[in-house]
């Protein structure tokens, strides 16, 4: 047996959910968050939309019409048994003012967001979008793949 190559990882190409409102989770991704939207499909059925965080890296949403999927809302890293498989996303930012400006840009949409969670080696701040989907946005103090990120404290 011959072994292969590893892959070589570029990122996240999407994470895909589902949305009953493609209309408000437009305005909140790319109106709020400001992610560009870069591609849509769809047909009498659904709509897909993907929505850019990064080069190549995207989040993407599925509207099904005539279909109502039950939403939910809980906060990040609360147990809950509807979120076995899922229970957050966390956005990159490059650093603690990034986040902040993005924590008043949130607040000023009138958006619930926490204060800025120090967790040693990375801080964040914790948010929902209009779907109930749990958020957070966070930057690393300390690179856990050995490089340091720049600050000044």
């Amino acid at each position: 047996m011959t072994e292969t190559a590893k892959p070589f990882w570029r990122g996240i190409n999407h994470l895909a959910l589902i949305t009953n409102d493609m209309d408000s989770t437009t305005r909140f991704w790319h109106g709020v968050l400001g992610a560009r939207l870069v591609a849509h499909l769809g047909n009498e059925s659904f709509r897909h939309y993907f929505f850019e965080f990064g080069d190549e890296q995207t989040v993407a949403f599925f509207e099904y019409r005539d279909v109502v999927v039950e939403r939910f809302q809980v906060p990040a890293g609360v147990p809950d048994r509807r979120k076995a498989q899922f229970d957050h996303l966390s956005f990159n930012l490059p650093d603690e003012h990034a986040l902040e400006e993005l924590q008043a840009r949130l607040k000023s949409h009138g958006c619930e967001v926490t204060d800025v969670i120090d967790h040693g080696f990375v801080r964040s701040i914790y948010f929902n979008d209009p779907n109930g989907i749990a958020l957070e946005a966070s930057w690393w103090v300390v690179d856990p793949t050995g490089r340091i990120a720049d600050y000044d404290d």
